[in-house]
C-alpha cells in the first residue's frame, strides 16, 4: 500500500523541488560553464529497479577528461580531477540535485539504496541477498545515514536490506531529516585514497 502512496509523494515532491529550485539550478549551470569546459551534466550507467540500468544525472564535478565509470577514491589523485566549481558542489552534495528528474521520471525515489554502478558486482550481489535490488534506488538512504561512504559493502547491503523490511511512511521520513543533518556536516564523506578527503561514487 505504502508503495504507491510512496511514488506518488515523489512526483509530488520532485516537480515541486524543481520549481523552487530552478533559480539555484540556473546559477549552478552559469557557474559550471564558467569554469570548465564540457557539459554541464554528467550522466553515468547505474543499477535501478530489478537490477534495470538507467542513466543517472548529476551536475558535472569533474575534468571531461577523467577516467569513465571509476570510483573516485580508486583514482590515483582525485584532486587533479575536480573542478573549482565541482569541490563546492561535492562538499555541499548540490552535486546531485538533477536526480530530481531522475525521481520525476520514475529511475528513482526520494529515499531508498543508493543506486550502485553497473559494475560494482560485488554490493550488486550482496543487495541481492536482501531484496534490495528490487526497489527504486534512492536519492538518500538508510545505508547513507549511517557512514555513507564509510561503510564497508556488507554493511551498505545490509542497512539496505533492513531498509527494504522496514519500508514505511516514518523511516522515509526519519531518513530525509537525517540526511540534512548528514549534508550540513559533511558527515561520512571520504574523497580520495588518503586523507579526509571525499570518497564518492564518481561524479
Amino acid at each position: 500500500m505504502y508503495k504507491s502512496v510512496k511514488r506518488g509523494l515523489d512526483i509530488l515532491l520532485s516537480l515541486t523541488g524543481m520549481i523552487l529550485l530552478s533559480p539555484l539550478f540556473l546559477a549552478i549551470i552559469l557557474a559550471i560553464k564558467l569554469d570548465s569546459k564540457g557539459p554541464v551534466l554528467f550522466k553515468q550507467k547505474r543499477v535501478g529497479l530489478h537490477k534495470k540500468h538507467f542513466n543517472i544525472l548529476k551536475f558535472r564535478t569533474m575534468r571531461v577528461d577523467t577516467p569513465k565509470d571509476t570510483p573516485t577514491h580508486l583514482l590515483e589523485n582525485p584532486e587533479q580531477w575536480i573542478t573549482g566549481t565541482g569541490k563546492f558542489l561535492r562538499k555541499t552534495s548540490l552535486d546531485e540535485l538533477p536526480q530530481i528528474w531522475n525521481i520525476f521520471v520514475g529511475d528513482m525515489s526520494i529515499i531508498g539504496p543508493r543506486p550502485a554502478l553497473w559494475n560494482q558486482n560485488d554490493l550488486i550481489e550482496e543487495r541481492e541477498r536482501y531484496g534490495a535490488n528490487d526497489i527504486l534506488p534512492g536519492l538518500t538512504g538508510w545505508a547513507q545515514i549511517h557512514g555513507r561512504d564509510e561503510l564497508p559493502i556488507a554493511k551498505k547491503a545490509e542497512l539496505d536490506g533492513y531498509y527494504v523490511q522496514h519500508l514505511s511512511f516514518s523511516l522515509d521520513v526519519r531518513c530525509f531529516f537525517a540526511t540534512i543533518k548528514s549534508v550540513a556536516k559533511s558527515e561520512g564523506v571520504v574523497e580520495g585514497g588518503t586523507g579526509k578527503t571525499e570518497k564518492r561514487e564518481q561524479s
